[in-house]
């Protein structure tokens, strides 16, 4: 087990600068045009894929790293470029870990490399989980899989809401209802493979913030998948629900489910996102507050900016710190007792809309124009309250955690 530490090492700094190099140098000339146009930038992930950042090894590198800080570290320099862009370029690891998550070793060495294709046929892929009835409340999801024993395949059939790279997806990651009786317990997840029938693109959504990268409805008629697409496989899932259904009768604890399961390993990787972005609004204002002069001296010199900084500065190291206990704990096997992880994604996103908001502040007149980066940082932080569990359900994760009592 790896002792928590709050010093990178050399490996990992290089890999720190190697990354934020990239986003000063690729991601954020781009972040503009970008968010104006509301498109996936095809150009910057094929340039991600070129030097190795948009890919399964360097993915694979961070999320084994024993400290724990390699996705973390990772979601910070890139964010920091850029956020739209950069769940552009890692939207696709959310699909990835839902497979990891879940699947069978076999179904992860198929289905992985496929998500990302290669530095000459980029390709994406999605994880579809939120419906237009069931965001939070996963346990109304309706999306059915109904297993069709005689040709040994699963026949899907929903609609999915809110998916990053939906539609345009190479591979995408569906969670289904397979046992109605047992709720959330009753979900499983599957992989639905390139150009198969009957997946196709919903609305397109034109956003608030994260323009740059791609979110819409997927639709699902009668979309059949072999067996083998189930992840975890079949056996699994009935040794699984058989469980779920005797604790059911017998009022115990419930199980975790496949969606739950990866939004818990991805929230920290969340946290450090809005670590990223509220960093890069607090260095834009006080590069702004020690070169802006009112009064014949720089804004920095009064306390109500001076202040202001202190503050963001103070949240932000604050945010980090939980974030990188949390993703340290994950990698170690250590239980959330006191849910760190939804801790960490809570504070760490609540951050980012405070700090982008106090940089827009100090700015002026000028922070509400898009001349300046903080106003789009300002839309862009908005969604990490809302994704992978709004604020008030990661209170309520908390909370439920705190009381002893099981999370639905």
């Amino acid at each position: 087990m790896a002792e928590f530490t709050m010093e990178l090492n050399d490996d990992q700094k290089e890999v720190r600068d190697w990354l934020h190099g990239f986003a000063a140098e690729v991601i954020r000339p781009a972040a503009a045009e970008w968010d104006e146009r509301e498109e996936t930038p095809w150009p910057v992930i094929q340039e991600a894929a070129k030097v190795g950042i948009y890919s399964l090894d360097f993915y694979a590198q961070q999320y084994f790293d024993p400290t724990g800080l390699g996705i973390p570290m990772a979601m910070e320099e890139l964010f920091w470029g850029d956020a739209g862009i950069a769940l552009s370029i890692v939207g696709t690891g959310l699909a990835a870990v839902g497979v990891l998550a879940n699947g069978t070793e076999e179904q992860i060495g198929t289905w992985i490399p496929q998500m990302y294709g290669d530095a000459n046929d980029v390709k994406v892929a999605a994880f579809c989980s939120s419906e237009p009835d069931a965001g939070s409340d996963v346990a109304s999801m309706r999306t059915r899989a109904v297993y069709d024993e005689a040709k040994d395949e699963w026949v899907l059939n929903g609609t999915k809401t809110w998916a990053t790279n939906g539609g345009i997806a190479n591979v995408h990651v569906v969670v289904a209802v397979v046992d109605p009786e047992l709720g959330s317990k009753g979900h499983a997840s599957f992989i639905v493979p390139p150009n198969t029938p009957g997946l196709s693109q919903g609305q397109k959504f034109k956003k608030h913030g994260i323009r740059a990268s791609h979110t819409a409805e997927v639709v699902l008629e009668n979309v059949r998948v072999p067996g083998s697409c189930l992840l975890g496989g079949k056996e699994k899932l009935d040794q699984r629900l058989a469980r779920a259904r005797e604790r059911a009768k017998a009022g115990g604890e419930r199980l975790k489910n496949a969606a739950m399961a990866t939004f818990e390993a991805s929230r920290p990787a969340v946290g450090a996102m809005a670590v990223g972005t509220a960093r890069a609004a607090y260095e834009e204002a006080l590069e702004y507050a020690k070169t802006r002069e009112q009064f014949g001296r720089p804004i920095i010199d009064n306390q109500g900016v001076a202040f202001q900084l202190a503050d963001m500065r103070t949240s932000i190291d604050a945010a980090r710190l939980l974030v990188w206990r949390a993703s340290w704990m994950a990698v170690n096997g250590k239980a959330f007792t006191a849910a760190e992880g939804s801790m960490s994604k809570l504070f760490a996103s609540e951050t980012a809309k405070k700090v982008t908001a106090q940089a827009i502040q100090i700015l002026g007149g000028n922070g509400y124009t898009r001349e300046y980066p903080v106003e789009r940082m300002h839309r862009d932080a908005a969604i990490y309250t809302i994704f992978e569990g709004t604020s008030e359900i990661q209170r309520l994760v908390i909370a439920r955690t705190l009381a002893g009592m099981p999370i639905r």
